[in-house]
């Protein structure tokens, strides 16, 4: 009777990965990004946002406010509610809009992890980069730091964000590699830092660098000249979407470097000013 109880209704349909992030009507950062990847890796999606803005800062103007605490939790008792949660694979974590939505999303893991161990948290902490320096609440680094990536299996943090993370400069790669593996843990079996090490790395180039227990690797790629926002967020949604399908760790890095390398190089041909994929992103990601 109780597996009855619990078992889904017919036809309800299974979500793959709930992405917990901003989302903007103009533009491509966030969930606004992170979903159609996913979809064009095969998945589906339940997309919860954080905050809500017409666009990103950096247009004279803007719109939208974090979701209030009470809607945030609402958002996430839905999923519960619905056996969103307790079905799905992976929970990708992005733009949280106050350290009180950080706080209330460990609590939430904490009661689906019961109810799916088998759910997986790959976290992108986000909170600012070399040139825009801290862009989200500071109070939010000790909330990542303390109740959110002890929780997480995976982390995608750029070389900025480590820095903030470790509480210290990080000039070379061997330097990154040891903050990197002082955030593995009993639950964290993965780091990727994007952008690694940018004073030491060659001109022209970006260093991407993957520390796991077993092993820490570099990656390389060109660097692609265009000032759009959101490829952080992109790269996240790659790597811990094609490991949703069976690609390792190291494998889906290169992917992921090589996409978003494409992707901008498109967006670059066409003019544009934000990050877009092109029309046959599902047959370039397969």
């Amino acid at each position: 009777m109780s597996a009855l109880l619990h078992a889904p209704a017919v036809g309800t349909r299974i979500i793959d990965v709930v992405s917990v992030q901003s989302q903007v009507v103009y533009g491509s950062v966030g969930n606004s990004i992170a979903v159609p990847v996913l979809q064009a890796l095969g998945l589906q999606v339940a997309p919860v946002p954080t905050v809500v803005f017409g666009n990103t800062p950096h247009y004279p103007t803007m719109h939208g406010a974090p979701l209030p605490l009470d809607w945030f939790e609402g958002l996430l008792e839905d999923l519960e509610a619905r056996e969103v949660v307790t079905r799905a694979r992976h929970l990708l974590v992005g733009y949280l809009g106050s350290p009180a939505q950080g706080l209330a999303l460990a609590a939430w893991l904490d009661r689906m992890r019961v109810r799916n161990p088998a759910l997986r948290m790959q976290i992108d902490p986000v909170i600012g980069d070399h040139d825009t320096g801290i862009y989200t609440d500071p109070a939010l680094v000790p909330v990542w730091r303390d109740h959110l990536l002890p929780r997480a299996h995976g982390l995608t943090p750029n070389h900025f964000e480590l820095e903030q993370l470790a509480g210290r400069p990080l000039r070379t790669l061997h330097d990154c590699a040891q903050a990197a593996t002082d955030l593995l843990g009993p639950v964290t079996e993965w780091v990727v830092v994007t952008s690694a090490a940018p004073e030491t790395c060659p001109p022209g180039v970006v260093q991407v660098l993957a520390v796991s227990a077993q092993c820490w690797e570099t990656f390389e790629h060109p660097a692609v000249a265009h000032a759009v926002k959101g490829t952080g967020d992109m790269f996240a949604a790659l790597v811990g979407g094609r490991m949703m399908t069976g690609v390792a760790l190291g494998d889906a890095v290169r992917r992921a470097c090589d996409d978003v390398v494409a992707v901008l190089r498109h967006v670059q041909a066409q003019g544009w000013q934000e990050l877009a994929l092109p029309r046959d992103i599902g047959r370039r990601l397969g």
